[in-house]
């Protein structure tokens, strides 16, 4: 059986900004985030990100920006050993009546149908949202908050059913504890 973790993008893996993440140059790993992706790949895991990138609907940068930024993502991550496997992204905006925006699941059953899996609470989702958790529980799988990013602020306006959930720091403690 395949080993997958999702992962968001923005506020789990670079610092996440509210003026949106629009040029390579404002995409900054959150310290620890490259190492920690490059440890679950070596541990055997297959990383894949589902992001919502509405900054494409609102036209603050177009998809050639969005590959760039994505490019530097990949090179960085390579430099320490690690590899994201798939991105899935939705470029559509709040108002929109997608099925792939967070935090409907359409992102994470795309992943799914990509690598052939069946969604479980064994897949872990890690987020910094409230639309990533609502998304992951919604698919069925196990949705992990981290405190980077929207973090802290989600932590505290968690509903009933996301209240038990695992809390870390940052992605490289929610990885520590994943592989221990």
């Amino acid at each position: 059986m395949k080993k997958i973790v999702i992962l968001d993008r923005d506020g789990v893996i670079n610092l996440d900004s509210p003026d949106f993440i629009k040029s390579p140059e404002e995409w900054i790993p959150i310290p620890g985030s490259l190492e920690a992706i490059a440890s679950l790949n070596k541990a055997g895991f297959e990383v894949a990100i589902a992001t919502n990138q509405s900054g494409l609907a609102r036209q603050y940068y177009d998809t050639a920006t969005l590959d760039r930024i994505h490019q530097k993502m990949h090179t960085l991550l390579a430099e320490h050993g690690g590899k994201i496997h798939a991105v899935f992204f939705c470029p559509h905006g709040p108002d929109d009546t997608c099925e792939c925006r967070k935090p409907k699941p359409g992102l994470i059953y795309q992943i799914a149908d990509h690598f052939k899996i069946t969604l479980s609470k064994e897949i872990p989702c890690i987020g910094d949202s409230l639309r990533d958790l609502e998304a992951a529980e919604t698919a069925g799988c196990r949705p992990i908050l981290v405190h980077t990013g929207n973090g802290q602020k989600t932590s505290e306006k968690l509903s009933p059913s996301l209240k038990t959930i695992a809390q870390y720091p940052d992605l490289s403690a929610a990885v520590n504890a994943l592989l221990t």
